[in-house]
């Protein structure tokens, strides 16, 4: 099922066009992969599908129905965003961070009600991050921090996750930890749509990948046919040293230039 599609979809900044008729479908129970060369258009594709930026053509659906058509409350509790550089250094209780996410249920000021508060604790559990409810953020580490930002927008409980650049700045362990996690919420019927810039984080974790170059849709599909090396030669100029593991999964394991 199509939780999120672009069909001809250009926007851009002050007359400068970013996106140039992009046509891409993002499935309900899938991890989607954005990924592309710096100034691709990943971020301002994920800023589009959420009406923060206007889109100058084509047309945007959510959850089958138009992007316009959506109320803003409405569309707040459809899809949840964890932002580029989605960092948090302040001296603010975890959990407390977490229940940001709950906004688009409550009315301004209004206290949690039960539900929101069952809702923290599950999307805490999901990330693993319960030992971390009490601990202020400041004095987490960039794994933990991640973990607990990721919890803040799962307990929006929206069928719809975007995510940019999550694993950014993270080791390699966290990094695939917190994939693991994305694809853990996509089991549970979830659209997870993540940009990343590490090809190989892409290849073992996406079910699909759309490559974006200058604006446009170079390729999508399958992790293996996205990111063949003929895509990879024109779109990165680079060719990939490949294997498949054990359980089958294409891994990507080192580079060589074009």
């Amino acid at each position: 099922m199509s939780a999120l599609s672009f069909a001809r979809v250009s926007a851009g900044y002050h007359g400068r066009a970013v996106l140039n008729a992009v046509s891409a479908v993002f499935a309900a129970g899938a991890v989607s992969g954005l990924v592309g060369p710096n100034g691709a258009g990943k971020t301002t594709l994920l800023r589009t599908a959420l009406g923060l930026l206007p889109a100058s053509g084509g047309v945007i659906r959510l959850l089958g129905k138009p992007l316009p058509a959506w109320p803003r409350e409405a569309r707040a509790k459809a899809m949840a965003y964890l932002p580029q550089s989605a960092d948090a250094h302040w001296p603010l209780v975890a959990r407390r961070l977490v229940a940001l996410g709950r906004m688009p249920h409550r009315t301004a000021l209004a206290p949690l009600a039960a539900a929101d508060l069952r809702a923290v604790d599950e999307a805490l559990a999901r990330c693993d991050a319960l030992s971390l409810a009490e601990r202020r953020m400041d004095e987490l580490s960039a794994g933990e921090r991640a973990r607990v930002l990721l919890a803040r927008a799962l307990a929006t409980g929206a069928p719809v996750l975007l995510a940019d650049e999550p694993a950014a700045h993270l080791d390699p362990a966290h990094q695939l930890r917190l994939m693991e996690l994305l694809r853990d919420e996509a089991a549970r019927g979830t659209a997870v749509i993540v940009t990343l810039h590490d090809l190989s984080l892409a290849a073992r974790y996406c079910d699909q990948v759309v490559v974006l170059d200058g604006g446009s849709v170079a390729a999508a599909g399958p992790p293996d046919a996205a990111l063949a090396d003929d895509v990879l030669n024109r779109v990165f100029n680079v060719s990939a040293v490949r294997t498949t593991g054990s359980d089958g999964v294409l891994a990507l394991i080192g580079w060589k230039s074009a």
